[in-house]
């Protein structure tokens, strides 16, 4: 879960390999927590759509990898957007 520690607001607790991951009755889903404005959260549950932890395990990598992604996007973008108006 290297990839979390690039996003600021996720929280990892290294010992904890199955962090983020509920198991419902058998299929895992990622859990987790977004805070829309400073005043509200909203806690989120995806199903991953398997049984198995390692894929499971997998798949919440594979999300968090594409969010951290998606995040510096919007980052850059921002950045040159401050830069275009100060210009």
């Amino acid at each position: 879960m290297n990839q979390l520690t690039t996003l600021p607001g996720i929280r990892v607790r290294a010992e904890n390999e199955n962090h983020h991951l509920w198991n419902n009755h058998g299929t895992w889903f990622l859990h987790y927590t977004v805070h829309p404005t400073p005043f509200t959260k909203e806690r989120i549950r995806r199903s991953l759509g398997t049984k198995d932890v390692k894929l499971a395990r997998e798949r919440r990598d594979t999300f968090f990898a594409q969010l951290a992604t998606e995040t510096a996007k919007v980052t850059q973008a921002a950045s040159a957007a401050r830069k275009a108006v100060a210009a």
